[in-house]
């Protein structure tokens, strides 16, 4: 359940058959027209021509966990399970920087992140409940090669991170909780940590999480909903107004704006057999694991909410 006043967008039928075991991680290149995206479980690195939908893919031998594009160079960096690298050549990563210590990597991992516009990488951890190990977020700053943890939490499974146009603030989302805390922003410190979303005080169904996000040009916040079938969109103040429901996709993992025009959403998935579900509603879910494209032609456009790696 959410507000009945919030405008509802309805979309059965996926751009792509991709069959994702955890779809994350949209990132779109303008320069070339590409959608990167990863499949955290299988280990994958797609790339997805959008002009011709001709799709490629990267195998490595860790989880690639999220993306981002380099400032004034070819290829991408990313996040992994254990720390920061640069995608070289085919398959090949250049390690930056890995802060999980060895000892831990077998019980957590990094999961989601993104660059501010200096090009500092914040990327944040997953929580082991058996090791009571929490969820950190770390922030790199490629000017002097450190990496630290700049809010110890305790985070769940950390999430959608993003900025706004004006860069005074940074959005951050604690998944288990349901909370996407706005930051104040200043030149890569955080401060005044605070509730902008709590999700199930909205009606949302509780079972399900917020996941990824984005922003698009008015400043609101598209929010993946995992085990919910959808996306919502926060206005400035923190409400849904809108909508977006998958009725054949379970778990919506995350979303990006790309397109010539910036207006067209593109939306991962993961299978039903993800992170501890068993698989049985894949046949009532069918692409679940599946890559979404929805046209926001003439409504919504992306925002500047990332940006370039700066190495």
């Amino acid at each position: 359940m959410s507000s009945s006043h919030s405008k509802r967008i309805i979309v059965t039928e996926p751009l792509l058959r991709t069959g994702c075991l955890l779809g994350e991680g949209p990132l779109y290149d303008a320069h070339t027209s590409t959608l990167h995206f990863v499949d955290i479980l299988d280990k994958k690195v797609f790339h997805l021509n959008t002009e011709t939908l001709s799709l490629d893919y990267e195998q490595f031998s860790e989880p690639v966990t999220c993306l981002a594009l380099r400032r004034n160079r070819k290829g991408l960096a990313c996040a992994t399970a254990s720390g920061i690298a640069i995608i070289e050549g085919r398959s090949d990563l250049r390690y930056i920087t890995q802060p999980i210590p060895e000892e831990d990597r077998p019980f957590k991992r990094f999961n989601d992140g993104a660059c501010d516009r200096q090009g500092r990488f914040f990327i944040g951890s997953v929580f082991s409940k058996e090791r009571n190990l929490p969820g950190l977020l770390h922030r790199y700053d490629p000017e002097d090669g450190t990496c630290v943890v700049v809010d110890e939490g305790p985070f769940t499974d950390t999430n959608g991170i993003g900025w706004s146009a004006d860069d005074k603030t940074m959005y951050f989302t604690d998944s288990l909780t349901n909370i996407i805390y706005a930051y104040d922003y200043d030149n890569g410190m955080i401060s005044n940590r605070r509730v902008f979303v709590d999700a199930i005080a909205q009606g949302l169904p509780e079972g399900s999480f917020c996941d990824g996000l984005c922003l698009d040009s008015e400043g609101c916040i598209w929010s993946a909903r995992w085990g919910g079938s959808r996306i919502n969109r926060f206005d400035k103040d923190g409400k849904i107004d809108v909508e977006v429901l998958f009725p054949t996709a379970y778990s919506i993992t995350a979303c990006c704006f790309g397109g010539p025009n910036e207006d067209q959403l593109f939306v991962t998935s993961a299978h039903t057999s993800a992170l501890g579900g068993d698989g049985s509603r894949q046949a009532q879910y069918p692409h679940s694991g599946d890559l979404f494209v929805v046209d926001l032609s003439g409504q919504y456009r992306g925002g500047k909410w990332r940006h370039e790696f700066a190495l």
